[in-house]
Parts: structure tokens; sequence; C-alpha cells
């Protein structure tokens, strides 16, 4: 009999640590712009580069019992893409054809330069996270310059640890929003049609 309580007592505890540990998430997001965007331009030519200024492509951890086993990762090489099409698409909107190398063009490089994932460090169980992105725009038309920083933040509260699919939701919406703010803002239209 105390041999079946014993084993039961550690079947219970083995399994609430288990709920307690994290694995890794490799994420997938897909940002995309969400917001309208007003044409200045006339079909000019806008050389458009994405870069990846983060110090690392780990966002932060899940939290949980043991928050080392539980990082958060989004790879450059499959988010670069990504935010290329997205920066080529607002160009297009804002009334330029982005070009690849196009002579005497004006330029345009938007950096990613934060993206972080926070969760609470006390406590077993992720309740909720808080989520950053940050970009830098600078472009150059002539002798005219322009540099601007833009960002997005989201704090979602959580009844159990979120799964890869939530996360990847998370991460894409506050790009999204990043991103958007980033092309909506006139400054950067009024200085590739100068």
């Amino acid at each position: 009999m105390l041999h079946r309580l014993l084993f039961g007592l550690l079947t219970v505890t083995s399994l609430a640590l288990v709920g307690c540990v994290h694995s890794p998430q490799q994420l997938n997001p897909i940002p995309t712009l969400n917001t309208p965007l007003v044409a200045v331009g006339h079909g000019q030519p806008v050389v458009v580069r994405v870069v990846d200024g983060r110090k690392s492509q780990v966002l932060g951890t899940r939290g949980g019992l043991y928050p080392e086993t539980s990082t958060i990762t989004v790879a450059s090489q499959q988010l670069l893409p990504k935010l290329q099409t997205q920066a080529e698409t607002a160009v297009r909107l804002l009334g330029f054809t982005p070009s690849g190398n196009a002579y005497n063009a004006p330029q345009l490089t938007l950096t990613l330069t934060e993206l972080k994932y926070q969760s609470p460090k006390e406590g077993l169980y992720v309740t909720e996270a808080t989520i950053n992105a940050k970009f830098r725009v600078d472009g150059q038309n002539a002798t005219r310059r322009y540099s601007g920083q833009y960002g997005a933040s989201l704090n979602q509260r959580f009844g159990m640890a979120p799964n890869d699919q939530t996360n990847n939701k998370l991460v894409s919406d506050v790009l999204s929003d990043a991103l958007s703010r980033a092309f909506k803002d006139p400054s950067v239209s009024q200085l590739l049609a100068q």
C-alpha cells in the first residue's frame, strides 16, 4: 500500500514538473503590411535593402521551470526574404518601382534592430508574454538623408503556455505593426519623391 502511494505521489510530481518544462521554438513569422498607403511617386526606381541588425536570432524564452531550454528563435534566412517582399510591396504602394541597383536612384534600407519575447521570470507557469519589434529606416535621395525608428509591442496573457502557432501569430502581428508604421510615415515617402 505504501509502495503504491509513494509511486502515485512521484507520478503526480513528475507530471507537474513536465508541465513546467517547455521545449525550444523555432518560429517562422509572416509579417504583412496592415495599413493603406498613399501613392506619391510616379514609378521612379528606388533601391530597397533589408538587413537583420539584431544581436541574436534568439528572441527570449518561454519561461517555466527551466527557461534556458525554452528559447524562441527566428532565423534571419527565413525572415529577411519575407521582410524584403513586404518592403518592396510598400514601395510599390507608395508609387515607386523597387530596383535591385539603379544608378542615382534613391536608396531605402530597412533594418530590423530588435525582436524580443519576454515572459515573467518568476513562477513555474507562463501566464503572459511581452513581444517587441523595432525597425530603423535609412533613406538617401541625392544629398538628402533620413533616418527614423519605428516600433510596436504587444502584451498577451495566457491560460496555458503558448504553442508554436500562437507565438508565430503574435510575433507576426508585432512585426506587421512596426513595419506598417515605418512605411506609413510621410517622411519616408517624401524623401523618396524628391
